[in-house]
């Protein structure tokens, strides 16, 4: 990445992913609601998806998803001086996931707060965590994304229990004699906020997809283009790029538009559904294992949801 020239860097070191055990496929919808396989594979790409029991809780499949980063990344739990938790679906703001997160994990006396850029969070805190390493803030910093969507989804309204799911994803950010973890682009359109909202504690998730379909289509490309600008990369240099798993017509749109043509596009939702702020680094931690990137490679990550927010980032596969 063009980067300057002596500049103190951050790097991921590990990513770690985790998903529950309860699958629900398409067919299952079905016996609930009016559609069916060929209908939802059509229109968002999605076979089935996990969804988390009733005492299993988005802090518990942080807990799992954390605890793979930290084995992967070889450090120990106290090593790590910074966590910070992306989420939009705590049953309570109070207290805070990434607390609780860190004691569940031995972390102990860590910073800690939470992030809440929806689908995009992921993204926004692994540059918090990147520029808190630069400064000298933290030296190692565990970066977790965490979802329980199921828990705000009205399971009799089509237009979102074919959509969202539960699962977490976290990586692990530490200093690097270079930048791995190239410049953030980010931003919000407010304006657009009630295209996918919650109007309150006894309410569900809203969302409306033609809307978010025409913004995403229209609106990201360019924002993908210029975090590579940003970091001095060329698309066609990309190993990787991992968008946020919200719709995959929209992901085959941005790549499309990208022109990425060497990299590995995610397809995670295929198999995950969309886990809002949990997407991209499931996605990246299950690539990784099944041997899809490379170390070294370059990905393009990006993250965009409620809000609306987006975030997008190269960085230096582990």
């Amino acid at each position: 990445m063009r980067l300057s020239q002596g500049a103190p860097g951050a790097k991921i070191l590990a990513f770690g992913g985790y998903q529950p055990a309860d699958i629900v496929t398409n067919d299952d919808l079905a016996k609930r609601i009016d559609t069916n396989d060929e209908w939802i594979q059509t229109r968002v790409g999605i076979k089935e998806r996990r969804v988390a029991g009733p005492g299993e809780s988005e802090i518990d499949l942080a807990v799992q998803a954390g605890g793979k980063a930290l084995a992967a990344s070889g450090l120990s739990h106290a090593d790590i001086d910074l966590v910070i938790v992306a989420t939009c679906t705590l049953e309570a703001q109070i207290p805070n996931a990434s607390a609780r997160v860190a004691h569940r994990l031995g972390i102990d006396s860590p910073g800690a707060f939470d992030v809440n850029a929806a689908c995009a969070g992921f993204c926004y805190a692994l540059s918090a965590a990147a520029d808190a390493v630069r400064a000298g803030s933290a030296k190692h910093v565990l970066v977790v994304g965490t979802e329980k969507l199921s828990q705000w989804v009205d399971w009799d309204d089509r237009a979102t229990a074919v959509i969202f799911a539960d699962g977490a994803g976290a990586a692990v950010v530490g200093p690097s004699d270079t930048p791995r973890i190239g410049p953030v682009v980010w931003g919000s359109s407010g304006d657009k906020s009630e295209v996918i909202s919650v109007a309150n504690r006894q309410s569900f998730l809203h969302q409306e997809g033609q809307a978010v379909f025409r913004w995403a289509t229209t609106t990201l490309h360019p924002v993908a283009k210029l975090a590579c600008e940003r970091a001095g990369v060329d698309p066609a240099e990309l190993s990787a790029f991992v968008p946020h798993q919200a719709n995959l017509r929209i992901i085959e749109a941005i790549a499309r538009k990208l022109g990425a043509d060497n990299a590995v596009i995610a397809r995670d939702i295929v198999l995950a559904g969309n886990t809002s702020a949990a997407s991209i680094p499931l996605a990246l931690s299950r690539m990784v294992e099944r041997g899809e990137v490379q170390p070294g490679g370059l990905a393009l990550l990006l993250g965009f949801g409620a809000g609306l927010t987006y975030a997008g980032q190269v960085i230096e596969i582990p």
